[in-house]
């Protein structure tokens, strides 16, 4: 029955996502400022004209208005659009990963927030406590309900060790950066944010807890050593890690209990 609706539920949260995606451009801008993200309505940003309802639709507003602002004319970033559609892509993915199940919604709020969160940090380097540390209490929520649906509640267990556990390792490499390297380097919203990844990949299990854990590292170290081949950074270069964790997360997610079980399978 599940997998005859999932086509239905499938275009249903490519919409919902597109408009959340849309409600995530208002985060992204109005969080690192301090500014509600409720009022006042949306305006443009030069301008100051209001955004009306016939021009706040995601993606199709934006192309019917021809990518400028009704009131002084200038264009309107393309990121607008893509935000929208990048979140429905992933809404997308979130639903036929894991099918119509309890299970959804808890990824489908961690897509929400890793969007916001990874351009934010992308912006000014910052990943706001008002995103991150509401996620502990949402993700517990939703999870709990998940394992409720499904019966496993070692799976929560397993999630609050793996919280407990990515936050105290970022915890020490925070510090042991600070010592070495004189207060630069890992920051404290990059450790809150890894006890909310670890919640979520140590329910899914111990090998997306590992994978998902390593591959931040494995993919932000690649990125990070192109640019320093390429000139385009030098070593002092702060480059934010949160992306990187948010797409080691999303591997140990999609791919982590495969890799693992084959990394396992080299080992015996």
């Amino acid at each position: 029955m599940a997998s005859d609706l999932l086509p239905v539920v499938t275009l249903f949260v490519a919409v919902f996502g597109l408009l959340i995606g849309s409600f995530l451009n208002v985060v992204i801008w109005r969080v690192p400022r301090g500014e509600s993200i409720v009022s006042p309505p949306s305006a443009c940003p030069r301008c100051g004209h209001r955004i009306s309802a016939r021009d706040n639709i995601p993606v199709i507003s934006w192309l019917l208005l021809r990518r400028r602002c009704r009131g002084c004319h200038q264009p309107i970033s393309s990121r607008y659009p893509l935000v929208e559609l990048g979140t429905a892509a992933l809404f997308v993915v979130v639903t036929l990963h894991f099918g119509v199940s309890a299970t959804t919604p808890a990824y489908l709020y961690l897509a929400a927030i890793a969007v916001a969160l990874a351009l934010i940090d992308l912006d000014v380097h910052r990943l706001p406590n008002t995103i991150v540390l509401p996620a502990y209490g949402v993700g517990a929520v939703l999870l709990a309900a998940a394992s409720w649906a499904s019966g496993d509640w070692s799976a929560l267990l397993r999630a609050a060790i793996g919280a407990a556990v990515l936050f105290g390792l970022y915890m020490l490499m925070m510090v042991g950066s600070a010592l070495l390297r004189g207060g630069t380097g890992m920051g404290f919203g990059d450790v809150k944010l890894a006890g909310v990844l670890g919640l979520y990949l140590g329910w899914l299990g111990w090998g997306p807890l590992v994978v998902g854990a390593f591959g931040a590292f494995l993919l932000g170290g690649i990125f990070s050593i192109a640019l320093l081949a390429t000139g385009v950074a030098n070593r002092k270069t702060g480059v934010p890690f949160g992306p990187w964790m948010l797409l080691g997360a999303a591997t140990g997610i999609g791919i982590g209990a495969p890799l693992w079980t084959a990394y396992l399978g080299l080992l015996v």
